[in-house]
């Protein structure tokens, strides 16, 4: 059934089913948490205070958030898209000429609360809607590396000044890699499947789509997306746990400490497979500059934790080859340590 089709079932209201769903979402949502713990208290022998517990606690815990924020981020995303069509898309971003569309995208990537698992279905909404790759990387290395709650909470411990140098170091890396990935040609290691996707949110030229034709496209990007993704977000998901409850504390303050020169990029490579949020790395951060690590290590560390979690990686590789994702790996991660260099020279 295509969006210009109007059979009578179309008029019929869909709140109705959306708020049951988002009840059911509502509910799971607040208790994911007290669930992860149950199971931890149910496995036979198991000491809930030990590395093994806090291990299947967070494999547990994530799965089932990330699970939900990617069903939930996958629909909203894309009954948005259904508001705009892919002209529109392509003037908003590539129809502006080269420096306001990449700084467009780099915007786009800050305001937009997206997290990781907005990710595929982001890229793939841009590509379809034929905006440049270069583009739609600015805007995907921009929206991890330039976390809005990020921000918040860098200013907040460490003050606006470091949180202004952040956000400036994000965007500058963001615009360098998407005009270089822009420039390099590389939309031959995207995988094909990205190619074919057509923008059936698009409106139409004289039908606009109903709300129950939205929810129902909406509904089918999730099945199709979540069921290329999940493999590989378990195994993602899994390699953060177990890093996660076996990485020592004083390992980051024994090799990211005062006086050692590449404390910057140790502190990245520490911080790359303990995939967390905002929130959960700022208190460490500022556990590890109270003890002696410099300020620059201790946000690169945060920012590595935050813009290249496996989790996201393991996504990315759904819509990108392994080459194209190493280059978003290293760019990120160049930004990243130039921005812990920076403010360890300024600060």
């Amino acid at each position: 059934m295509t969006l210009a089709t109007r059979p009578e079932s179309a008029t019929r209201s869909p709140w109705r089913g959306l708020a049951a769903a988002a009840l059911i979402w509502a509910a799971l949502f607040a208790s994911y948490g007290p669930f992860a713990g149950w199971v931890v208290d149910t496995v036979p022998g198991l000491d809930p205070n030990s590395r093994l517990a806090e291990v299947i606690h967070f494999f547990v815990f994530d799965t089932i958030k990330i699970a939900l924020l990617l069903v939930a981020v996958i629909f909203a995303v894309s009954v948005l898209r259904t508001f705009v069509s892919l002209e529109q898309t392509r003037a908003l971003l590539g129809g502006r000429g080269r420096v306001v569309g990449y700084a467009l995208a780099a915007l786009l990537g800050v305001v937009m609360p997206f997290c990781s698992c907005s990710a595929v279905p982001m890229f793939i909404g841009f590509v379809s809607a034929g905006v440049p790759l270069g583009m739609t990387m600015t805007f995907l290395v921009a929206s991890p590396l330039v976390n809005e709650v990020a921000v918040i909470l860098v200013a907040g411990s460490f003050g606006v000044g470091v949180a202004a140098m952040y956000v400036a170091t994000g965007l500058t890396v963001a615009v360098t890699a998407g005009v270089i990935i822009g420039r390099l040609g590389l939309e031959r290691w995207v995988e094909p499947f990205v190619f074919s996707v057509h923008g059936n949110g698009a409106a139409l030229h004289d039908v606009r789509p109903t709300w129950q034709e939205r929810f129902a496209t909406a509904r089918g990007e999730v099945r199709s997306i979540v069921g290329k993704v999940w493999p590989f977000l378990l195994v993602g998901i899994a390699i953060g746990a177990a890093i996660h409850g076996w990485a020592p504390e004083d390992l980051f303050v024994r090799w990211a400490g005062p006086g050692n020169p590449l404390a910057v990029p140790v502190a990245v490579l520490l911080g790359i497979p303990l995939y967390s949020n905002a929130a959960g790395t700022i208190p460490l951060v500022e556990a590890l500059h109270a003890k002696g690590v410099a300020l620059g290590t201790a946000v690169a560390f945060m920012m590595s934790v935050v813009a290249l979690s496996v989790p996201e990686l393991v996504l990315l590789r759904r819509v990108l080859k392994p080459r194209l994702l190493v280059v978003f790996v290293g760019v990120v991660a160049a930004g990243i340590l130039a921005a812990g260099y920076l403010l360890n020279a300024v600060i």
